[in-house]
């Protein structure tokens, strides 16, 4: 234990640092288990779009449209935001958003894409002063049947000089469903105290018009990422709150007969933690089936969570312990089927940082682990992402050398999984 406890510091002190620079009932319980490893890759690697000094990769995909986006830099300071389709399994050419030299850049705030009938929706962060962490959330759209992106439109209506980030996006009807961490009351007052990060939602229409705007939790987390999704009762957002107490678990908001409900602590870790870790949840969603995937450090053990909810989130099941350990977290969940969703998660092995999936069923019976890709162990490799593409997943992340880093990407067959 005194491993595991000297790398759990190790890592929260880390991820602190750089948040503001830069199967059966049994599988349910929280016992520690050991996870077999597939003997045999199939993990196939693909010609990637991006190019050197590419960072911060995003997939989606909607209906029948897949895209990647990530952001290349020049020197120090200018960035370019591209992005490209996957057709056929195959990355098409690269399509230039915006560039800038006023982003505020951080491996763990990544910049997203999305699209809606034809409409494409994106974000970048920019200084809004000269401050360090004082920085908006810029959108760019691009309707449907438009040649060119409409750039820098500011998606909050506050005007502080605050931090804004950590963006999560998805279609919503004709429009988009937004949600963000909002700064706005940690501006110093005339008696120098400072209120705490909120989290708030919009909808945006696809001309990138700010609809509707709801402040959904007055206090959470600093810098852990949000996620969202749309079930069949309305939208949901999952994220890491914070109480009085520095408890930091995770909590959800739904969308109930016109409004959002007060959040609401999907499962008990009791984390109690000074600083932000910068390490949110991921949600999942079919139909009113929610599956949600978590790293906690509570007991300062570290561990990946996964739960399921058969009621649009309005209840929990207990969760399932995926892995403990030497985890750093940075999750992702999808479904599969009807019954089975893929859960990946980063692991620590000496100097490296393993990117993982596997097959966890409702029941708790799980897969072998497969193992994508070896990452370098530091924060600058980012977040890995997975998207599935009707009975492929694919997969991004940031590969860094001494002298530069590369967006890679690789795919394998969803049916690939092993069980023993």
């Amino acid at each position: 234990m005194r491993t595991t406890s000297y790398f759990y510091t190790l890592i929260i002190a880390l991820t602190l640092i750089g948040c503001k620079q830069e199967a059966k009932q049994e599988a349910k319980q929280e016992t520690k288990q050991e996870i077999p490893e597939a003997k045999v890759s199939v993990v196939q690697e693909m010609i990637s779009p991006a190019g050197e000094s590419s960072s911060l990769p995003h997939l989606m995909s909607n209906k029948d449209v897949s895209l990647l986006s990530w952001v290349e830099t020049v020197g120090d300071t200018l960035h370019t935001m591209y992005y490209a389709e996957l057709v056929d399994g195959v990355w098409q050419k690269p399509q230039t958003i915006l560039s800038g030299s006023d982003w505020f850049v951080n491996w763990a705030d990544y910049p997203m894409i999305s699209e809606n009938n034809g409409s494409l929706w994106s974000h970048v962060l920019k200084k809004s002063t000269a401050g360090t962490y004082s920085y908006d959330i810029k959108m760019n759209v691009k309707p449907k049947g438009a040649t060119v992106w409409k750039t820098d439109m500011l998606l909050h209506t506050d005007g502080t000089p605050t931090e804004h980030g950590f963006v999560s996006i998805e279609p919503y009807n004709n429009n988009f469903f937004v949600n963000w961490l909002d700064g706005r009351n940690t501006q110093e007052n005339e008696v120098g105290e400072r209120g705490a990060m909120t989290l708030r939602a919009g909808v945006v229409s696809t001309t990138g018009e700010l609809l509707q705007e709801y402040e959904l939790d007055t206090r959470t987390c600093d810098c852990c990422q949000t996620t969202s999704a749309i079930t069949d009762n309305g939208p949901i957002v999952i994220y890491r709150s914070r109480s009085e107490e520095e408890i930091r678990d995770i909590s959800i908001v739904r969308w109930v007969d016109g409004s959002f409900t007060a959040p609401k602590v999907i499962h008990e870790d009791n984390w109690q933690i000074k600083g932000c870790p910068v390490n949110g949840p991921k949600v999942a969603v079919l139909g009113n089936e929610v599956a949600v995937a978590w790293f906690t450090g509570a007991e300062n053990d570290p561990k990946v969570k996964l739960v399921f909810s058969t009621d649009g989130g309005a209840n929990f099941q207990e969760p399932i312990l995926i892995t403990e350990g030497m985890v750093m977290g940075r999750v992702d969940v999808l479904w599969m089927d009807e019954d089975k969703v893929v859960v990946s998660w980063v692991e620590s092995k000496g100097k490296l940082a393993i990117f993982n999936a596997m097959v966890v069923s409702k029941e708790g019976t799980m897969s072998s682990k497969q193992v994508i890709a070896e990452l370098d162990g530091s924060r600058k490799s980012g977040f890995p992402q997975m998207e599935i593409v009707e009975e492929t997943l694919y997969f991004a992340w940031t590969e860094q050398s001494a002298s530069t880093s590369k967006i890679q990407t690789a795919k394998m067959p969803v049916g690939a999984f092993t069980f023993n």
